[in-house]
């Protein structure tokens, strides 16, 4: 198999599949809008990175945040502050390699296609500072035009890189639990992340 035949497999479109101890969801990646960032989601999906997290934060009418490493503990203090390995590699969907960042495992900010933070829609969250996004992200349960790296309202830029195609219900359902600090009183826990 040539190189090439390789990058045009890569940037087709991919689905993820979020198997959670609440049921099952997939969502389209959006490889050739979005190659670096669907490359590092992929990359860490694959290696199971994401498997047995739990969302850390969840807000009715707003989103579900999840894929920080210290939420493998569903009661840890410091949910929402990691990320990948520093320094790490991975390869884009456009074939191109990438180094995350030394401080911590941050990829480069891919504000690029003009995608809104619509309703069922995977989004990098960042703490405000460039590549500070690595491994967590979102999936909005309200149109979050606000969060659009291109809107201007805010200083926010959260760039979308993929959207819910299958039970979006299950989706709003995790948006509704009963939380203590937008943490899930009972747990809801990532199984595992397949990319078909």
């Amino acid at each position: 198999q040539s190189i090439n035949q390789s990058i045009n497999q890569s940037i087709m479109p991919r689905t993820a599949v979020f198997e959670t101890s609440m049921g099952t969801f997939k969502a389209e990646l959006y490889t050739e809008q979005m190659p670096i960032t669907c490359g590092n989601f992929i990359d860490l999906a694959e290696k199971g990175f994401y498997n047995g997290i739990y969302f850390h934060r969840v807000i009715p009418n707003f989103m579900n945040q999840f894929g920080c490493p210290y939420a493998k503990d569903s009661n840890s203090t410091r949910a929402g502050t990691g990320g990948p390995t520093p320094s790490s590699t991975f390869l884009g969907c456009d074939g191109t390699s990438h180094t995350r960042t030394a401080k911590d495992g941050g990829i480069p900010d891919e504000c690029t296609a003009k995608i809104t933070n619509d309703v069922g829609t995977l989004s990098m969250a960042n703490t405000g500072q460039p590549q500070s996004g690595g491994s967590q992200f979102f999936i909005n349960v309200a149109h979050n035009s606000f969060l659009d790296w291109f809107d201007r309202s805010s200083p926010s830029a959260h760039p979308v890189f993929g959207k819910v195609t299958e039970n979006l219900s299950l989706v709003k359902e995790i948006s509704n639990v009963r939380t203590n600090n937008d943490n899930p009183l009972k747990p809801i826990q990532m199984i595992t992340v397949t990319i078909v």
